[in-house]
């Protein structure tokens, strides 16, 4: 899920929303945390195939301004939604004061609160706040749960190692929100750094740090929100989740990074379907092999290829793209862009475009004069920047 966009950028302003909290609660907070949203640069949809991503933070997220009580109870307000929501961490109803009720987004951070109980946390005031563009699909869902997690681990006392706290958060969206994602986001909102991707392996959960500074290489890589929102919570997501799943029990292996045999595995397989959804899956796994070794190489600008032959894949073989994504792709590479691609969990979202600095600007433009040309409601862009993970949040 993604929450609504914020006029102001809460990293620029703690001091605001400290001064927000107090206002709501009659209480100064405790401190305000800060988690990013990411960029998934090559590794889609293979997270929950136990396979490689490859993502990167944003300087921009969700910001959380927590104070600590002692009660049993967490209580949720967000500057993107009406009322307040109270829940008792150890289970029961969820009471929202909106009117209507407004309380969707509060599933997250009510869920990452029911997963920390077992290790000792327990309830807290919070102020949500965040700069992700409304549907963009740049995983601010994440990065609320990131936040309100270091937040109750801060306020409680408890340590854990941020891995472990990745796969918590991770489970508190399975289990208590019910999308079925993988790893990756809660991992790239939590370990990433600044200037590298995270190169993921989803099953043992081991990372490493890849430099990643495309205006090194005259380069910019840039987000485009194609304005086609999309929600994971709807059927298409776990539709290809479980489609992947039949596919690998049909192969005999435990997820569909086992498939060493790609054409013996599409000749197994009766359902084209289903041997589509492979197809997809293994040669993924191998882009992201492909694009950790151009960057250690230092070859940023030849990572254009990848991201096309990843559209290609998404948009054919997975079927989980959209016409905005296919018209942002096609407009930059034919405005000279190295290459593009959907990201996300698809069906509406975001795109990103590996663009030479010096045309960024003629990029955008053809993009938007795509979109114009159709009637759709005009793109937003945003520089997509490699920046550090979570954090407390120091008041400037």
């Amino acid at each position: 899920m993604d929450l609504p966009a914020v006029a102001v950028n809460p990293r620029l302003g703690a001091d605001r929303l400290r001064a927000d909290f107090a206002a709501a609660y009659g209480r100064e907070p405790d401190g305000v945390w800060h988690a990013p949203g990411r960029v998934n640069l090559i590794g889609e949809h293979t997270d929950y195939n136990d396979g490689l991503v490859l993502p990167f933070a944003l300087p921009f997220g969700v910001s959380v301004a927590a104070a600590r009580r002692d009660d049993g109870v967490i209580e949720v307000r967000s500057h993107q939604a009406r009322g307040a929501v109270t829940a008792p961490v150890d289970g029961g109803p969820v009471v929202s004061e909106g009117r209507p009720p407004d309380e969707a987004w509060a599933a997250y951070p009510v869920g990452v609160a029911r997963v920390l109980r077992e290790h000792g946390a327990g309830g807290a005031s919070l102020l949500i706040d965040s700069d992700l563009p409304q549907g963009a699909g740049l995983s601010s869902s994440a990065a609320l749960e990131c936040a309100t997690a270091l937040a109750l681990c801060d306020l409680h006392g408890v340590e854990i190692d941020r891995p472990d706290l990745a796969r918590l958060a991770r489970r508190a969206e399975n289990e208590h929100v019910g999308v079925p994602c993988g790893p990756m986001d809660q991992s790239a909102s939590l370990l990433c750094t600044a200037g590298h991707a995270l190169m993921l392996d989803c099953r043992s959960g081991l990372s490493a740090q890849v430099p990643f500074d495309p205006a090194a290489s005259g380069l910019a890589l840039l987000v485009v929100d194609t304005r086609a929102a999309h929600a994971l919570t709807g059927g298409e997501y776990g539709r290809r989740h479980a489609e992947c799943e039949e596919a690998a029990a049909l192969l005999g292996v435990d997820a569909l990074r086992d498939v060493k045999d790609l054409a013996g595995a599409l000749r197994t397989l009766r359902d084209p379907l289903l041997r589509r959804r492979v197809q997809h899956v293994v040669t993924e796994n191998h882009r992201v092999e492909a694009t950790v070794g151009l960057l250690r190489a230092g070859a940023v600008a030849e990572l254009g290829a990848m991201l096309n032959a990843s559209h290609l894949s998404l948009r054919d073989q997975f079927e989980v793209s959209w016409p905005e994504a296919d018209a942002a792709v096609d407009a930059a590479v034919r405005a000279g862009a190295r290459g593009g691609r959907m990201v996300g969990g698809g069906f509406g979202g975001s795109v990103i475009v590996l663009a030479p600095a010096g045309r960024a600007d003629r990029i955008r433009d053809a993009i938007a004069a795509a979109y114009a040309k159709r009637g759709w409601t005009a793109p937003d862009f945003l520089d997509a920047v490699p920046s550090g993970g979570a954090a407390r949040v120091t008041a400037p």
